[in-house]
C-alpha cells in the first residue's frame, strides 16, 4: 500500500465514520480523546469503541508514519464499577519496516468511580490496566480527576506505566504522562474543546529520558447511540524521537 493512499483512507474513514454517527438516532460519548473521564457506565450497559491514531513525521526519519488500532468492548459491572476488554494492532511505514504488526497486545481494564464531577467538589476515579502480547508485558495505572461546571468538563489524568519487553522480559522501561483537557458544550450533540499530553519515558528505570508536549483541539459529536470524538496533537517540544504531529480518532456504539 503506498504512503499517500494509507493517509488518504485515514482521512476519509474519519470522515465517512463522522458522517455515518450523524445519521444515527443521545449516547454517553467521550469528549476527550486523549483524557479519560471519570463517569462510568451503568450496571448491565455495553458499549464499543474503535480507536485509529495516526502518528507521523519525525526529525530523525522524515518518512515515518504509524497508524495505531484498537477494538475495544465496556462493560457496566456495577454503577461504579466499569470493566474492558481490548485488542491493538498496527501498520507502519518507516525507514525501519514497512509492515502490519496484528499481535500488539490484548488488554484488561478496570475503572471504579470514586466521587461525581458535577455533585461533588470534585470528580475522581482510578484506572487498573494489565496488557500482554508477543514478547511484551505491561501494567498502567491511572488517576483521573474531573469537573463539570456548567457547560464545561476539565480533566486531567495521571498515569504511570512498566513495560517488560523482550523473549525473557529483560528490557524495562516505565513511563509517566499527564493529560489535560477542557471541553464545551455547544449543543446537546455537539462539544469543542482542547487536549495536552506530558509524557517521559524513564529507560531501564534508570534513565529519564526527553519529555515530549503535545496540544491541540478537539471536537465530540452524538447521536442516537454513536459518538464521534477527534483530537489532531502537534508537539510542542523539540523530541527529535517523537512524531511531530499526531491525530487520534474515537467512534462508540451504545448498546
Amino acid at each position: 500500500m503506498k504512503l499517500v493512499n494509507l493517509k488518504n483512507t485515514f482521512l476519509a474513514a474519519a470522515v465517512c465514520l463522522t458522517s455515518f454517527v450523524t445519521t444515527a438516532a443521545d449516547a454517553s460519548e467521550r469528549k476527550f480523546t486523549y483524557v479519560y473521564e471519570v463517569t462510568t457506565l451503568e450496571a448491565g450497559h455495553v458499549e464499543y469503541e474503535q480507536w485509529a491514531t495516526l502518528k507521523a513525521d519525525k526529525e530523525t526519519d522524515g518518512d515515518f508514519k504509524r497508524i495505531d488500532f484498537r477494538h475495544e468492548i465496556e462493560w457496566g459491572i456495577t454503577d461504579r464499577l466499569q470493566a474492558a476488554i481490548y485488542y491493538d494492532w498496527r501498520y507502519e511505514d518507516s525507514a525501519s519496516k514497512n509492515d502490519y504488526s496484528y499481535m500488539r497486545d490484548v488488554a484488561l481494564e478496570l475503572i471504579y468511580n470514586m466521587t461525581n464531577p458535577t455533585t461533588d467538589a470534585i470528580g475522581s476515579a482510578v484506572y487498573g490496566e494489565v496488557a500482554w502480547g508477543d514478547d511484551k508485558f505491561k501494567l498502567e495505572g491511572k488517576l483521573l480527576l474531573q469537573k463539570n461546571v456548567g457547560k464545561w468538563i476539565f480533566g486531567w489524568n495521571g498515569i504511570i506505566e512498566a513495560e517488560w519487553e523482550g523473549t525473557d522480559y529483560s528490557q524495562t522501561k516505565g513511563e509517566f504522562e499527564q493529560t489535560l483537557g477542557a471541553s464545551y458544550q455547544i449543543n446537546p450533540k455537539l462539544s469543542v474543546g482542547a487536549e495536552l499530553l506530558h509524557a517521559v519515558e524513564y529507560s531501564r528505570w534508570a534513565d529519564w529520558q526527553e519529555a515530549s508536549v503535545y496540544a491541540g483541539p478537539n471536537v465530540s459529536y452524538s447521536q442516537g447511540k454513536w459518538w464521534a470524538t477527534v483530537t489532531p496533537m502537534f508537539q510542542l517540544t523539540d523530541n527529535a524521537g517523537d512524531a511531530d504531529y499526531q491525530v487520534r480518532l474515537l467512534v462508540g456504539y451504545n448498546f
